[in-house]
């Protein structure tokens, strides 16, 4: 079982780095939200056409893949993963290779990561897309779907094979790719007055019925503690708490923090308690969310969260949480 205070870390892309002197894996380069804004600032796109961390059902609608970026444009559907790995990487079967090289006291150690095709899982993710926006009743034609990987790191350098491989972007290349977005009135223009089927190019109303299911698409459900810290997973449950996840949107954890209050459980034998208050989805109105329910239940009581990443529930004390956000 998880430790909390091992999960108290922010979240980067890639793995950890390790420690100095031992095996390298590739390390983080940036933060994905960090780099989502660098996305929106230098394409200078739309909230609603850059979406992050979107879990689609595979075609058996059985396990969720993460798509980091997901980018709506009128040119089409951009599926982005972003790899912060730094070494030289190669393609080595089914498998590819990112070898590190690391001087230390006149010596090089060198270090071989086998790591996970990440063209062929981008491919898969962005097939399983494609399905789902057919499954919800939008049909986008598979020449508008573009996958694309994008590697961080300037540390990082592909092979010449794999620098030929268009669906790849080298560390140079990224903010040339993201200024291809932009575009002038002249192509607004011609979007509003050239039929779809003959321009090749996503329609405005095509666009629009993309943006409403990628609204609905789940991402992960936000844990945050008290300090700031944050963890993204799956909430799997609480013992006193029965909710319904189309219903609700937010739980509040507040903690009685008068002295009195506290004496008073603590003479009657009681444990101190948590208030939890779960909020509807739906836009904010002018006296702030919908209240759904309101239940108290003991501090201690443990909240059962899987961490993105791990293999086993963390269990987290519920005097501990600030708030969880569900995603849809």
């Amino acid at each position: 079982m998880p430790q909390l205070g091992s999960l108290f870390a922010p979240f980067h892309l890639g793995s950890k780095a390790p420690a100095s002197g031992e095996g390298q894996r590739p390390r983080e380069t940036s933060t994905l939200p960090d780099f989502v804004h660098h996305v929106r600032k230098l394409t200078g796109m739309r909230k609603e056409d850059v979406y992050s961390n979107l879990r689609v059902r595979d075609q058996f609608q059985a396990a969720k893949n993460e798509i980091n970026i997901v980018i709506l444009t009128g040119q089409g559907i951009f599926c982005v993963d972003v790899k912060p790995w730094r070494g030289a990487v190669s393609a080595n079967g089914h498998n590819w290779h990112v070898q590190v090289k690391e001087e230390e006291q006149n010596l090089t150690n060198t270090c071989i990561e086998q790591m996970e095709d990440p063209l062929k899982a981008i491919m898969t993710k962005t097939a399983n897309l494609r399905g789902h926006l057919k499954r919800s009743g939008v049909s986008v034609r598979q020449s508008l779907f573009f996958p694309r990987v994008i590697f961080l790191s300037p540390d990082c350098q592909l092979d010449e094979e794999l620098r030929k491989r268009r669906e790849l972007i080298s560390p140079g290349q990224t903010d040339d790719f993201l200024r291809s977005f932009r575009e002038g009135y002249v192509a607004w223009i011609s979007d509003a007055l050239t039929p779809s089927w003959l321009s090749g190019r996503l329609s405005y109303t095509q666009m629009e019925s993309v943006r409403e299911v990628l609204r609905r698409v789940g991402t992960w459900d936000r844990v945050s503690l008290h300090g700031g810290q944050q963890l993204k997973g799956d909430f799997q449950g609480c013992r006193y708490i029965a909710l319904n996840r189309r219903e609700t949107e937010t739980l509040e954890f507040s903690t009685v923090k008068t002295l009195s209050a506290d004496s008073l459980w603590a003479l009657l034998g009681h444990a101190p308690q948590v208030t939890v208050k779960l909020y509807k989805r739906g836009p904010r109105g002018w006296l702030g969310k919908s209240l759904n329910a309101s239940i108290t239940i003991p501090s201690n009581t443990a909240v059962i969260f899987r961490i993105s990443g791990e293999e086993e529930d963390a269990q987290i004390p519920a005097n501990a949480i600030h708030s969880i956000l569900l995603s849809n």
